[in-house]
């Protein structure tokens, strides 16, 4: 379908853009309806035409698994009989990741926009706006958002908020259905994709805050303008959450055809030589410090040349005294502590291990630790009901693998700096609410 596209906002093409955060509301808080649509017009009616672009542009989803949008968005416009659900997922359980949350408090009508263009593409009748009850500043701007939309009388599918206890696992895709199907949120157990039987049993298309912005902005400006950044098998860019030793942590758009030391010089660099990176939040990959400068940020080469993944969009840098086993035993115990209790790998496997690595990391290891502690990644890896233990433990194979070397003080008994390092912004407490 041929389309009279709006002429595209100009972009800076360098390591750091302005394409989902530009504007002139964007230092001010929220950005007002009226001046969303001043800025980038108001958005076209979606439909099957939408699906074909959103193909051409190459668009990942920005949740984690950087899964072909297009691809989704079909198999849940196969299966909807025009009572198909749409679910904008920003409950943002990641400890390290500020981008959605970042994303709705500034940008809320991007998001929305994106959501409606998905109901009227899948042929959905409903949309659920799924938040943590903890988001920091979004939960009032998302209501603001809402009500302007309903004041301005938009035809739009009915948008329904879904609030969920603030936990890392109720994002993950199975549970977002569960608990927008009014039970907890905790994954399921089911061999049904959610595109075929999601919420209340419809067809469900389950994208996060992030895909639902870029979405809104292919359909204004078409698949050819997206792939003017980033790479032929991983167009676009994406929102990157910097944390730890960076200078100016926040949230950044970044240019997925870009090296993360180019990235790193254009928001001011590091505080201290970095002693490596964790890539990707606490599923990610770590890095040691002297491959920090040449990472790719694209999916494909990051994948070929590093086995690991942008996740939901982190870069965490350590400093220079941190210690990537304490921070990686830091991030173990806390996911041990956030599962949902549903299957023994995730229960009994992850306590285990942590219990082995808080000794570890402590320099004061039992005889046989590290041997359980690789024998223990190789039980509990692949045998869980969900993805849970699989990314706890292959972050904590990542770091001994990253780190081997310093893990060896650690298991001569000599005192690590890193121990009394804050490293990373610390996790929330882990909650006894799942709903």
């Amino acid at each position: 379908m041929a389309m009279n596209l709006p002429a595209a906002p100009s972009a800076a093409y360098t390591p750091v853009g302005w394409r989902l955060m530009a504007g002139p509301a964007f230092d001010t808080g929220c950005e007002r309806l009226e001046d969303h649509e001043q800025r980038l017009k108001r958005r076209p009616a979606g439909g099957p035409w939408l699906i074909e672009v959103i193909a051409r542009s190459g668009l990942r989803g920005r949740g984690g698994a950087w899964f072909p949008t297009a691809r989704k968005w079909s198999a849940a416009a196969a299966a909807s009989q025009g009572n198909a659900v749409v679910v904008i997922n920003g409950s943002e359980g990641e400890p390290l990741s500020s981008k959605d949350r970042t994303l709705l408090s500034l940008r809320p009508h991007l998001v929305l926009d994106g959501a409606a263009l998905a109901a009227e593409s899948i042929g959905a009748t409903e949309v659920v706006l799924y938040l943590s009850r903890d988001s920091r500043g979004t939960n009032g701007a998302v209501e603001r958002a809402l009500e302007e939309r309903r004041r301005a009388g938009l035809q739009e599918a009915p948008i329904k908020v879904v609030r969920t206890a603030h936990r890392y696992i109720a994002g993950e895709s199975s549970a977002v259905v569960n608990r927008a199907s009014g039970g907890p949120s905790k994954p399921m157990f089911t061999l049904q994709r959610a595109t075929e039987k999601g919420v209340d049993d419809r067809p469900t298309l389950v994208q996060n805050a992030e895909t639902m912005a870029h979405v809104a902005t292919i359909a204004r400006y078409g698949s050819d303008w997206f792939r003017k950044l980033g790479t032929a098998q991983s167009p676009g860019s994406t929102l990157l959450t910097l944390c730890g030793n960076v200078r100016q942590p926040g949230v950044y758009e970044v240019d997925l055809g870009a090296r993360l030391g180019s990235v790193l010089d254009a928001v001011g660099g590091t505080v201290t030589p970095p002693a490596g990176a964790l890539v990707g939040g606490y599923f990610g990959t770590w890095v040691a410090p002297q491959a920090l400068a040449g990472l790719p940020l694209d999916a494909e080469r990051l994948r070929a040349e590093h086995g690991g993944s942008l996740g939901c969009g982190i870069v965490a840098v350590l400093p220079r005294d941190g210690c990537g086993i304490v921070e990686s035993t830091r991030i173990l115990t806390y996911l041990a502590a956030e599962t949902s209790g549903q299957c023994g790998p995730c229960v009994n496997g992850l306590a285990a291990l942590s219990e082995a690595m808080e000794r570890i990391a402590s320099s004061a290891p039992q005889p046989g630790d590290l041997e359980r502690v690789h024998r223990w990644i190789g039980m509990v890896r692949g045998r869980g009901a969900c993805h849970h233990p699989d990314g706890a433990v292959g972050q904590l194979a990542g770091a001994l693998s990253a780190f081997s070397e310093h893990l060896g003080l650690h298991m001569s008994g000599r005192a690590c700096p890193g121990h009394d390092v804050a490293g990373f912004p610390p996790p929330p407490p882990s909650g006894d609410r799942w709903r």
